[in-house]
């Protein structure tokens, strides 16, 4: 009785597991990436420090002021005087920057600096979103060759069972029976292999959702099937949409001019600097004496309370190179992310162009394999009711059946290059913050 009633809390619990478990579909995928995924919390983190970085730049531009306190206690014993005598003051200046060249360059380049975070976090979560949805599919095709492979061997298991019953009624020879255990064997291999595939790309979605890693955990199962659609691909009007809204072309562009204001900063040392400063000190007592300076008036050394105002600057006349060769280098940096920025602009029309064709293609050869899949399965079914009569050999029965397996094999692979394809396209178009898996290819 108590055995019973723990093989029935066991029972329980494993439903329970397997019912937290679940399943997921490539939307909630795409979903938990973006919330959870630890490199793209890392690029959110990095875009908060950006904006500690802009007020670096914009402090340039503010005023810069300081106050301080000095005390202490003189002792000794002198006539007339106390052996501790306490004292202090205080002081403060101020200083506003007038005029500096490298004033608007700098409020630019900390805003930029902002962008270039944000888009390095688009980036990321583009990245991520990509391999989240190219593992979703490669889970999805690895199921599907397991599942076939393992029916496959199960009409195969089907047809050794039947030749076993005619072998050993006397009707059929034993090396027919011997030859179908070897063809169901012959599957095995395969889908080892599709099994593997699949573990692995399930290890690599629940890696990019976040999800908990540890012996314990859960992995959960992709939910969903892979179709084949009718494209209609434009690579001209897909280019105008990329060269406007890919993350990494906006990086590109940012990048180009923050090496422009770097290079502004840098030559600002050029010119002069105007300050305005304020500066005073307070003595709280009055008498207080400084060490004689030399003048002949004992009133030229005393110390009082007092204020100053005025303004200041400085230029740099000869700099021996130390201003001219930063510039030179810095322009050196922006025209080298120009060319790439040229590059990367110039690639995506010939990229569109190759996934098109590479769609066109699997058109062509899906549309030749959907001609000879009922032909082939018209003759796996012929040959599999002739083996069981007798009348067909084991050899020409696994003819069949590779011949239909492959027509399937292949059908199912075209629909997951396709959908590879697709994933390609809307990363190369900068189309994954629109990306919904819904009749409708646009995100919402």
């Amino acid at each position: 009785m108590k055995r019973s009633a723990c093989l029935t809390i066991l029972a329980l619990l494993l439903i329970a597991r397997s019912g937290i478990a679940g399943n997921v579909t490539l939307d909630e995928v795409l979903r938990k990436t973006i919330d959870k995924n630890p490199e793209i919390q890392a690029a959110k983190l990095k875009l908060e420090e950006a904006y500690g970085h802009r007020l670096v730049f914009r402090s340039v531009a503010l005023p810069d002021a300081i106050i301080g306190v000095v005390g202490g206690d003189q002792g000794g014993h002198r006539a007339g005087q106390k052996a501790n005598q306490p004292f202090g003051f205080a002081y403060g200046g101020f200083t506003q920057p007038l005029f500096n060249a490298a004033i608007p360059a700098s409020l630019r380049r900390g805003d930029i600096e902002v962008l270039i975070a944000q888009q390095q976090l688009n980036m990321a979560v583009v990245d991520h979103l990509h391999g989240a949805r190219t593992a979703f599919y490669t889970a999805i095709y690895n199921r599907s060759l397991k599942q076939m492979g393992e029916e496959q061997r199960r009409r195969l298991q089907e047809i050794s069972r039947s030749q076993e019953s005619r072998y050993q009624a006397g009707l059929a020879d034993r090396g027919v029976f011997i030859g179908a255990q070897l063809q169901s064997r012959e599957l095995d291999p395969g889908i080892g292999v599709a099994e593997r595939g699949y573990a692995g790309a399930k290890l690599r979605i629940a890696e990019l959702m976040g999800d908990d890693m540890g012996s314990t955990a859960l992995i959960r199962e992709p939910q969903g099937e892979l179709t084949y659609k009718t494209l209609d691909l434009d690579p001209d009007r897909a280019t105008a949409a990329a060269l406007q809204g890919r993350a990494d072309l906006r990086l590109a562009r940012l990048l180009v001019r923050a090496a422009n204001e770097d290079q502004r900063i840098i030559e600002a040392a050029y010119y002069p600097s105007i300050y305005a400063q304020v500066s005073g000190d307070y003595i709280p007592v009055s008498g207080v004496r400084r060490q004689s300076e030399g003048s002949p008036r004992r009133q030229d050394d005393v110390i009082s309370s007092e204020i100053r105002a005025g303004a200041a600057y400085t230029w740099r006349v000869v700099d021996n190179g130390l201003v001219r060769g930063a510039a030179i280098k810095q322009r050196s940096a922006r025209e080298i992310n120009e060319l790439l920025l040229h590059q990367m602009e110039a690639d995506i029309p010939r990229e569109l162009a190759r996934i098109r064709n590479n769609v066109e293609a699997i058109e062509t050869k899906r549309a030749a394999l959907i001609q000879a899949t009922a032909a082939a399965e018209q003759n796996a079914e012929s040959v599999r009711k002739n083996l069981e009569e007798g009348v067909m050999s084991q050899y020409e029965f696994h003819l069949a059946e590779n011949g239909l397996t492959k027509i399937q094999t292949a059908l199912l692979g075209l629909a997951y290059q396709q959908n590879l394809a697709l994933a390609e396209w809307d990363r190369v178009t900068g189309r994954y913050f629109q990306f919904s898996d819904g009749a409708s290819q646009n995100v919402q």
